[in-house]
């Protein structure tokens, strides 16, 4: 899963969030490293709706300009966790790997 997929996800797993909204979460769980691009993030937000991942929460107008809301579906939230278990066994491993090669220089 590419990153700024991962991020609009997991920025959805809280509850159901606009574009800037999700934006400022990207930016947040990544401590500023990442800051998704509208374009990025709409492109992402189209073919994760083609793929069943998220659903449009709603829609309004904020001074005059349509703002859409979006969630996960059941199927995104369990995309979700897998990605998050993907990682997290990489991570492990990796970490792993770190301590034995600093282990055998030492």
């Amino acid at each position: 899963m590419q990153e700024p997929t991962f991020l609009v996800l997991a920025g959805l797993a809280s509850g159901p969030k606009h574009g800037y909204a999700l934006i400022q979460e990207a930016t947040e769980l990544t401590e500023g490293r990442v800051t998704l691009r509208v374009g990025t993030l709409y492109a992402a937000l189209d073919r994760l709706a083609k793929e069943g991942l998220v659903a449009r929460a709603g829609e309004e107008i904020v001074d005059g300009r349509l703002r859409r809301s979006y969630e996960l579906t059941g199927e995104g939230r369990e995309a979700l966790d897998a990605e998050v278990e993907r990682l997290r066994l990489l991570s492990t491993r990796v970490a792993a790997r770190l301590r034995h090669a600093r282990a055998a220089i030492a």
